[in-house]
């Protein structure tokens, strides 16, 4: 039987409908961004943007929308905006390309910046690439869950709890995640939703003057990108929905990434078993699970300087999801093991910064705006059929599971897709840990004359215009630029296992 749990309140429909307008109330300006009221204008972009080659450059602006987009005439918030202009002819613009890196809780102002440079020419011609901060990041009224109920604790407690009492220690630190967001949040804890976001993104749309609008979205810029097919089919132009997340509860989703990681972290282990001259952890994957556990077992008994068990957890999560970090991986418990040094495994990236805090609570918010959460009891059951599957699970990307717990809880779940949509073009990788591949295809479903496009024999997160296939570009560019839709699914050869 599941441990006790603590009452909660009680469940609060999330309602909400097209805002007859977008007339807005006069707000304080933003130094760092340009701003007007009644459009999106651009001007001066904040210090902290990338700068783009040259002759490329890079605006920003702002633009007012609802909190509450059933009630327009209530409460606004901005959203931070950018744009890097299309470097091509007159004849050549296709129109404006709306970018979205993921999360849910990823910032996207300077993403116009950093996925164009990477984009083909020939999109990077025909479209304005836009970029933007969802409500609830960066400086889209950026959400701010406090201590998040021991998160950022240094070292953090054992993310994987076995047996009766951490169980119950851990559906706690759910319940004080929940109340430390609600606490922060406050009103604004309904709205910071997928679907929200959606109309800021048609919102935009219609304040820059185009009937239909391009969109690629990465990660949970897929889910972003189906969200607002569902809603606006017609203003639906070119959409390529990359490293798709699956038509899935949030929560439902976060136990298949946790399998995938289980099957994907093996494959780790049998390859650095195959380089066992480079990395000295054993010349079978039994040795290197083995290197592995003492690693982390080490960790969790005796942290060094603020890294335990948990931060190794996210250090491996963050690595088996780009092939290209497996060798920092393996050279990390190498050091580990031969003096006790933890250098090697930490991301460069520091979790405790406000950014980190920022996406943290950004991404648990919009998860639980999204679509009911689970019951605490099956919370703890699941937990204990992933650790059957294996004692020692990457749960680092259970993030849902604290809608258990959550303060206002959605009746319904997100609409994604529509069979009045454009057919739009998905991509995903073969193996990818992050974004099973199953999610495309079931995506796919709800999308009529869509095409998926696999990179087989890959085990990365992210493909369009990262893994650098001339296949995969090549389709998705002659897509958004000539409209080209594939007569039926597309698959391209990937690179393989990488070499270190």
């Amino acid at each position: 039987m599941p441990p006790a749990v603590r009452p909660r309140s009680a469940l609060c429909a999330l309602v909400t409908t097209v805002a007859a307008a977008l007339a807005a109330t006069p707000v304080p300006a933003t130094p760092a961004l340009a701003h007007d009221a009644t459009a999106l204008r651009f001007g001066a972009c904040p210090a902290s943007m990338p700068v783009p080659p040259a002759p490329d450059r890079v605006e920003c602006g702002s633009l007012d929308v609802p909190l509450n987009w059933s009630e327009s005439q209530g409460k606004r918030i901005r959203v931070a905006v950018s744009r890097v202009p299309a470097s091509g002819a007159p004849g050549e613009r296709r129109g404006v390309l709306l970018v979205n890196p993921g999360g849910p809780g990823g910032p996207g102002l300077s993403y116009a910046v950093t996925k164009r440079v990477k984009l083909p020419e020939s999109v990077r011609r025909a479209y304005d690439v836009i970029g933007f901060d969802p409500r609830g990041t960066g400086q889209s009224a950026p959400a701010g869950c406090g201590p998040m109920g021991g998160l950022f604790e240094s070292p953090g407690p054992e993310p994987v709890p076995a047996g009766r009492r951490a169980e119950e220690a851990y559906l706690d630190s759910l319940g004080r995640m929940a109340d430390d967001c609600a606490a922060d949040v406050g009103d604004a804890l309904p709205h910071l939703s997928t679907t929200a976001t959606a109309r800021d993104m048609d919102a935009i749309r219609a304040a820059l003057g185009e009937e239909r609008i391009g969109f690629l979205g990465v990660s949970y810029g897929s889910y972003l990108g189906a969200a607002y097919a569902a809603l606006f089919p017609r203003h639906v132009g070119r959409m390529v929905l990359d490293s798709v997340v699956g038509p899935w509860d949030w929560y439902d989703f976060d136990l298949r990434q946790s399998r995938a990681l289980l099957r994907r972290r093996e494959v780790f282990f049998a390859w650095a078993a195959g380089h066992e001259k480079h990395f000295g952890l054993g010349g079978s994957a039994a040795e290197v699970r083995d290197a592995y556990e003492r690693t982390r077992h080490g960790l969790a008994s005796r942290p060094q300087d603020g890294f335990g068990a948990a931060e190794f957890d996210r250090a491996v999560y963050r690595a088996l999801g780009r092939t290209e970090r497996w060798a920092g991986l393996a050279d990390g418990l190498r050091a580990y093991l031969h003096d006790g040094g933890t250098a090697l495994l930490r991301p460069k990236d520091a979790f405790d910064s406000a950014a980190s805090r920022t996406y943290e609570a950004a991404n648990r918010t919009v998860k639980c705006a999204d679509g009911p959460g689970p019951s605490p009891a099956r919370v703890v059951a699941d937990l204990r059929r992933v650790r059957r599957l294996d004692p020692q699970p990457v749960l680092t990307g259970m993030e849902a599971s604290v809608c258990a717990y959550w303060h206002h809880r959605p009746a319904h779940r997100t609409p994604l897709g529509s069979p009045e949509a454009p057919p739009v073009l998905l991509v995903a990788s073969e193996h990818d840990p992050v974004t099973p591949v199953e999610g495309a295809r079931q995506l796919a479903r709800r999308l009529p004359g869509s095409r998926l496009v696999t990179l087989h024999d890959d085990y990365s997160h992210g493909v369009f215009a990262s893994r650098g296939n001339a296949c995969v570009d090549g389709v998705a560019a002659a897509y958004l630029v000539g409209g080209t839709i594939p007569a039926a699914d597309v698959h391209c050869a990937g690179p393989g296992l990488p070499t270190p």
